[in-house]
């Protein structure tokens, strides 16, 4: 009798056996290659999306960069023919208050604007009385009155060249107790964005926070020495109604006034406000603009939703030479105008 065996299973169980052990390393290698596929077409298409990007960026950029360049030609023009005694239609020439102006540029097109300086409070000129306009803008902003104080003094010790601090301000006893230690400049500022460094100041309150604007936008560092005085011809409304006894009506009738044709004499205010003038007499002028601007631009693409844009300080030499003061890019991302937008086509 043949005897039992003692391997049921046999050389066909191994073989099995060893099938499978195959099959698995085939899925787990199928598997890592898939893995691998995945990740090398994810990283494909993010490479290829910020190319993308970064190309829409260039051409909003350069798009933007167009606009400037059409604000500087447009304040040549402006120079050239500010005393014509009768204007064309279709040649006059831009404002100087901030409006929105709009030009093509192929399918693309650009929105600008042209703001002077001289419509700015430049913190560099101010003293202990005139500081009160700053101290205003900030309160009108719904800063608490102490931050405003705090900020307003503080700012005023930035620029003095002692070490004793007024009652709110702050020197560099202050300034060298921070987790990252500086001195105060005991000079004037050199540029607006130099605020962040004043005590009580935050981003919020320099840029806007989406819903407010931000100081950044009146006040200045730019303008010539001895500018201490805000025009009436391009100043906002904000700033106006900052004016020590400074009504929003009264800011509403200089507005009017102004937009009837650039106001040349004082006296026509003098006329419009009354007795009330009086007040706000020593600090404002309309002299004509000081050849400083502030240029900003957009950038659209054609059927896009966001722009890029620019912003400069540019200072106008005659004889068609320009000197650019301050550059940022990006300065900002903007929504693209709506269809019932107030832009002016030019």
């Amino acid at each position: 009798m043949a005897p039992e065996s003692r391997n049921p299973g046999g050389a066909g169980a191994i073989f099995g056996s060893e099938k499978g052990v195959a099959l698995l390393m085939v899925l787990w290698v199928m598997t890592i290659l898939m893995v691998i596929a995945l990740s090398f077409t994810f990283m494909t298409k993010s490479e290829s999306q910020a190319t993308l990007f970064f190309k829409e960026g260039a051409e909003k950029k350069f798009i933007a960069e167009a606009g400037m360049q059409r604000a500087v030609m447009e304040m040549f023009y402006k120079g050239w023919y500010k005393n014509q005694p009768a204007t064309l239609e279709g040649s006059e020439v831009v404002k100087l208050d901030g409006t929105k102006y709009t030009g093509k540029l192929g399918n693309d097109y650009y929105v600008y604007s042209v703001l002077d300086e001289s419509a700015k409070l430049n913190v560099n000129l101010l003293s202990d009385t005139s500081a009160i306009i700053l101290n205003n803008l900030l309160v009108n902003r719904k800063i608490p009155k102490e931050q405003a104080d705090i900020i307003v003094d503080s700012v005023l010790d930035w620029m003095d060249t002692d070490d004793n601090h007024r009652l709110h301000g702050a020197e560099n006893e202050y300034y060298m107790s921070l987790p990252n230690p500086y001195k105060a400049r005991n000079g004037k500022f050199e540029s607006v964005e130099e605020f962040l460094l004043i005590k009580g100041m935050t981003p919020e309150i320099l840029y806007g926070n989406g819903t407010t604007p931000g100081l950044i936008n009146v006040i200045t560092v730019y303008t010539k020495s001895g500018a201490d005085k805000i025009n009436l011809n391009y100043a906002s409304k904000e700033l106006l109604q900052a004016l020590p006894n400074m009504t929003p009506e009264m800011a509403d009738q200089i507005i009017t006034l102004r937009a009837a044709g650039e106001i040349k004499d004082i006296e026509q205010v003098k006329t419009s406000l009354g007795e009330a003038f009086r007040a706000v007499s020593d600090r404002v002028t309309v002299a004509s603009e000081a050849s400083i601007y502030d240029i900003e631009s957009t950038g659209f693409k054609a059927g896009g939703h966001q722009g890029l844009s620019v912003k400069a300080i540019v200072e106008i030499q005659g004889e068609g030479k320009y000197r650019c003061i301050y550059y940022k890019s990006p300065s900002g991302i903007t929504q693209a105008p709506t269809g019932d937008s107030t832009l002016e086509k030019r």
